[in-house]
Parts: structure tokens; C-alpha cells; sequence
């Protein structure tokens, strides 16, 4: 079992940029896939990102593409969120999950909130 810790959410405006970090601990960070999440007022949780274990593979969601990169540092077992370009419509709390194998994510964080204003 992995523990995940994100931090660095905040209000932004329109435009701008947030990193988001994800401190995880437990087991071997390099032994499992990292991903982001997140869930808006009302709205069900979505895939945001997702990073392979080595940090060679990544895949994003449409509506983040081209403006979003994730990426991770194994020496320091944490995994980040660059967001740029930002909009309203990306206010949500933003999860970092684990995935050690096959389509289920196994671990969660406890988000953290971004707030894009207009």
C-alpha cells in the first residue's frame, strides 16, 4: 500500500499556471504507474493523466492536452502536475492515484483544490 500526499493547489486566474506535487511512500515508487485525477462540484471524478513507471509513457485527457504535463521523479518519489493555460472549467479537487498493474488505480490521495477565477 502506497500513501499519497499532493500538495500545491491554490487560486489562479484565467491563464495562469499551478505545479502540482504528489508525494507518495510505502513501496518502491519506481514499481507502479502514476496518474492524476479530478473531481468538480456536481461531477463525477475524470482522468486527468497518467505516467508509466519509468517516466517514458504518458496519456492525457482531450481537455487538458497540449496545456497539462505530468511527469515524476523517481530519486524523490514524487510525482507532479504542470498546469498551464488555465481555465475555469479545470476548478476541481485534483487527485494523485497509483496503479501497480492491469486498469484499476489502488491508492488515492486526499486532493487537493484548484481554483481557476475569470
Amino acid at each position: 500500500q502506497v500513501q499519497l500526499v499532493e500538495s500545491g493547489g491554490g487560486l489562479v486566474q484565467a491563464g495562469g499556471s499551478l505545479r502540482l506535487s504528489c508525494a507518495a511512500s510505502g513501496r518502491t515508487f519506481s514499481g507502479y504507474a502514476m496518474a492524476w485525477f479530478r473531481q468538480a462540484p456536481g461531477k463525477e471524478r475524470e482522468f486527468v493523466a497518467r505516467i508509466s513507471r519509468s517516466g517514458g509513457i504518458t496519456h492525457y485527457a482531450d481537455s487538458v492536452k497540449g496545456r497539462f504535463t505530468i511527469s515524476r521523479d523517481n530519486a524523490k518519489n514524487t510525482a507532479y502536475l504542470q498546469m498551464n493555460s488555465l481555465k475555469p472549467e479545470d476548478t476541481a479537487v485534483y487527485y494523485c492515484a497509483t496503479r501497480y498493474d492491469g486498469a484499476n488505480y489502488n491508492d488515492w490521495g486526499q486532493g487537493t483544490q484548484v481554483t481557476v477565477s475569470s
